[in-house]
C-alpha cells in the first residue's frame, strides 16, 4: 500500500497552487486524500507555516478548496492550508452510509472505541499521521508552526484537538462550531455509536467541557457565527461555550453575524478575518 501522497491534480490560484493528494492511511485503514494550497514562494529557502482546515458534515477536502476563497488572503500572507477529507471511506462498513449525520463524511475528529467503527480514529489522523507525513513529504512546509480552524463538525474538531495539544497549534478559530457535542442531537447520536454509552469518555471531545481542564490559552479563540443559522438554538450551542470560557478566565472573541447562515456563504464573507487571526499567531515566534 502506498502511504507516500501521489499528486493527482494541481490548479494556480493567487499566484500559488492548489494540489490534491492521495495516499492509503495506516490510521485508518483505507485511502485518503487531501489539499494543499502552497502560497507562491518568495524565496526558495523560506518555509510556510500550515493552517489546518476541519470541514463539517458530508464534506470531504474539497469543499473548503472550492467554496471558501481563502486562497486570496493565504497567498498574501504566505500560509499553506491543509485541508483533509471528513472521515474514512470505501471501508463498506454495514450502515456507513445510512444517514448524512454519521458514518462516512462524519469522522467527528475522534477516535471510535467501539469494534464495528474502529477505523473512525479521525483525532490521530489529524494530529499524528498527517503532520508527520508533510513533515517527511514536503520540506517547503514548516509544520512546527501550525494553526487549525473548521467549520460545524470540523469547528467542534478544531477546538478539541487545540485544547488537548495547546503544544502543537500556535491559534484556533471556527464557524458554527458544535461546542457542546454532548448536549445537542448531532453529538450524542455520534458519540453513542463511536464511543458508546459511557459519557465520560464523551467529555474528552467536548471543547465546553475540555475548556475548563486545558485554560492555558494564550491567542484568543476567534468564533463567528451566523444569527440566522437553523442548527444554532439545538445543535451549536454557542453561548454554552463562552459562558465555560469565562469561568476559565480563556479570551474568547464570538461574534454573532446578523443574517448570516450555515453556509460557505457565511464562511467565505469573514474568512480574510480568519486567515489573518492565524497569520498573525504563526508570525509569533
Amino acid at each position: 500500500m502506498e502511504t507516500k501522497p501521489t499528486e493527482i491534480s494541481s490548479s494556480k490560484m493567487f499566484g500559488g497552487y492548489n494540489k490534491r493528494y492521495k495516499h492509503f492511511s495506516p490510521t485508518l485503514g483505507c485511502s485518503m486524500t487531501f489539499y494543499i494550497y502552497f502560497p507562491p514562494s518568495s524565496s526558495s529557502s523560506s518555509k510556510f507555516p500550515v493552517l489546518y482546515w476541519l470541514s463539517g458534515l458530508t464534506c470531504t477536502d474539497e469543499n473548503f478548496i472550492a467554496k471558501s476563497g481563502a486562497q486570496r488572503a493565504a497567498s498574501s500572507e504566505g500560509v499553506a492550508l491543509i485541508a483533509p477529507d471528513t472521515s474514512p471511506r470505501g471501508l463498506n462498513v454495514e450502515g456507513e452510509s445510512d444517514s448524512w449525520d454519521f458514518g462516512v463524511g462524519a469522522g467527528f475528529y475522534l477516535n471510535a472505541t467501539q469494534e464495528k467503527w474502529k477505523n473512525w480514529r479521525m483525532y490521530d489522523y489529524v494530529v499524528k499521521e498527517l503532520p508527520k507525513l508533510l513533515i517527511e513529504n514536503f520540506p517547503q512546509l514548516d509544520t512546527s508552526r501550525a494553526s487549525i480552524f473548521g467549520h460545524s463538525m470540523g469547528g467542534h474538531g478544531a477546538l478539541t484537538i487545540y485544547l488537548k495539544n495547546l503544544d502543537k497549534y500556535k491559534s484556533v478559530s471556527a464557524y458554527s462550531p458544535i461546542v457542546n457535542p454532548i448536549n445537542c442531537p448531532w453529538g450524542q447520536k455520534a458519540f453513542t455509536n463511536y464511543l458508546g454509552s459511557n459519557k465520560a469518555n464523551w467529555e474528552e471531545y467536548d471543547a465546553t467541557f475540555l475548556i475548563s481542564k486545558f485554560h492555558d490559552v494564550s491567542t484568543t479563540i476567534l468564533i463567528d457565527q451566523g444569527d440566522d443559522d437553523k442548527f444554532l438554538h439545538d445543535q451549536l450551542l454557542p453561548h454554552k461555550f463562552e459562558e465555560a470560557c469565562k469561568n476559565a478566565n480563556v479570551p474568547l472573541l464570538l461574534r454573532l453575524q446578523p443574517g448570516y447562515d450555515h453556509s460557505y456563504y457565511f464562511i467565505a464573507t469573514f474568512i480574510d478575518d480568519h486567515i489573518r487571526h492565524h497569520a498573525q499567531a504563526l508570525s509569533l515566534k
